[in-house]
């Protein structure tokens, strides 16, 4: 009875998180959907073929090295070497890393985790469309994706993290972990990329861009909150005795645990993604005068505010800790804007960085006390430890190697597109041949027209 329980668990695990897999691969098709909308029509082309080269090249480096680097890197280098056992067991090489009937759950797992860093790559590629050149995205790419933010999810999204026992760092739904880290390199990376031509007048002052597509840009946000519920869900652990993670849970009942292995539900889930959401969208109507675009993309700020505490809260504190976040987003993204004329295309460092950081402060004085993990001799959380946190998050781990990097690339000149580039087009100077094909098709049914004749079927 025991074997065929744990075998039904084994099961049930790996087709959970399967579907997880399956809704998050969502958020990447809202990511190409919502940069096409918000992009002008000479560059969609380049947008999308930038988005769909993100997914194998992050998959494969993730394969060949990321993974090893959460399982390797939970102590690394402050508190403890590299895990060299936990991670020889999540190399490419591994017999957990192929086909394998004795692990089920490695799999699916990883590919959990993986589109984690597709997500962490797109929201960068969000802030720099129109002006990049896309061999310079997909090495930030790469490096957010397959470096940098799983470096952080060793640190403060694994059980045995070094901020979580030593800082008392709570980050459940990965406000820090994903959103701030990746706002942070984008910042990094637009503060040497430069605006788009025509962003700022002769004065300083910000023009507005309008979206070609504000249909697309709308189902697009959509389909990223569909995968985004997705993403909340595999950042449980379904189902798991109290055994399995040493004894920690007291009692016989089996339950779901967070990232950190404490118990929660998917009704805690559902609860409190719903009402963040909902916090952000009417906060984002109201400080924005109903202004569209912020308001689709207030929800989501909103649940990224509240990420950070939304396996603790109360369903009316993450609509309140959304709501609140949002009115500083908002103020927060023109202000940097004004000041630095910086031009984050998509507002993704504003909705994804800013958000992630002030999540992780609030949750620090909400949560002040309550433990960090069910194991003894942890940190409990604390205002210090989520503020230093989120510094180690927006700043060390994704501003700086954002910035370093296009530091490079710019002195390479291999960062921006040409200014004459930039006017004519990303699609046409990148992707000729498409262009150059429709060209061609469309003079052959001029000149068929001109002629009376019929085009060759």
């Amino acid at each position: 009875m025991d074997g065929n329980l744990n075998a039904l668990t084994t099961v049930f695990t790996e087709f959970y998180y399967w579907v997880t897999v399956v809704f998050m691969f969502l958020i990447h098709v809202g990511f190409c959907m919502y940069e096409v909308g918000a992009s002008r029509h000479r560059n969609h082309m380049h947008t999308l073929m930038k988005n769909i080269m993100i997914i194998p090249l992050v998959t494969v480096t993730f394969f060949f090295f990321g993974w090893w680097i959460y399982w390797a890197f939970p102590s690394f280098p402050f508190f403890g070497g590299l895990n060299y056992e936990a991670g020889a067991a999540n190399l490419p090489w591994s017999q957990n890393m192929a086909t394998n009937l004795s692990d089920r759950i490695t799999g699916v797992f990883w590919a959990a985790f993986l589109l984690f860093s597709w997500t962490a790559a797109s929201i960068v590629s969000g802030a720099v469309i129109e002006r990049i050149r896309s061999s310079a995205l997909w090495v930030h790419a790469v490096m957010i994706g397959s470096v940098f933010w799983i470096i952080d999810a060793a640190w403060g999204w694994h059980a045995e993290g070094w901020m979580v026992k030593y800082l008392g760092y709570h980050d459940a739904y990965a406000s820090g972990v994903i959103h701030a880290i990746a706002g942070g390199y984008a910042l990094g990376v637009i503060m040497v990329l430069g605006p788009r031509l025509g962003k700022f007048a002769a004065d300083g002052t910000p023009r507005d861009i309008p979206p070609h597509n504000p249909w697309m840009l709308t189902i697009g946000i959509f389909l990223i909150y569909s995968g985004f519920w997705g993403f909340y869900a595999a950042c449980n652990i379904p189902v798991i005795s109290p055994e399995g993670i040493g004894g920690m849970l007291t009692g016989d009942t089996w339950t779901a645990t967070n990232i950190y292995l404490a118990p929660t539900s998917l009704s805690a889930i559902t609860f409190n993604f719903l009402m963040s959401m909902s916090g952000g969208l009417m906060a984002a109507y109201v400080v924005s005068k109903g202004d569209a675009f912020w308001t689709f993309s207030g929800g989501l700020a909103g649940i990224i505010t509240a990420s950070a505490g939304n396996d603790l809260y109360h369903p009316i504190q993450a609509m309140l800790v959304g709501a609140v976040g949002v009115v500083i987003v908002y103020k927060l993204h023109y202000w940097v804007e004004r000041t630095f004329k910086l031009d984050d295309a998509v507002g993704a460092v504003a909705v994804h960085g800013y958000s992630g950081v002030v999540g992780l402060i609030i949750a620090g004085f909400l949560l002040w006390g309550a433990p960090s993990s069910p194991y003894e001799g942890f940190a409990t959380v604390n205002p210090v430890g989520q503020v230093v946190g989120a510094v180690i998050m927006f700043g060390v781990l994704g501003w700086l190697p954002g910035f370093v990097i296009a530091k490079m690339q710019a002195a390479a000149g291999v960062l921006r597109i040409p200014v004459e580039v930039e006017l004519q087009g990303l699609d046409y100077a990148e992707h000729h041949a498409y262009e150059d094909a429709k060209a061609e098709i469309i003079a052959a049914d001029k000149a068929a027209l001109n002629g009376g004749g019929v085009p060759a079927e």
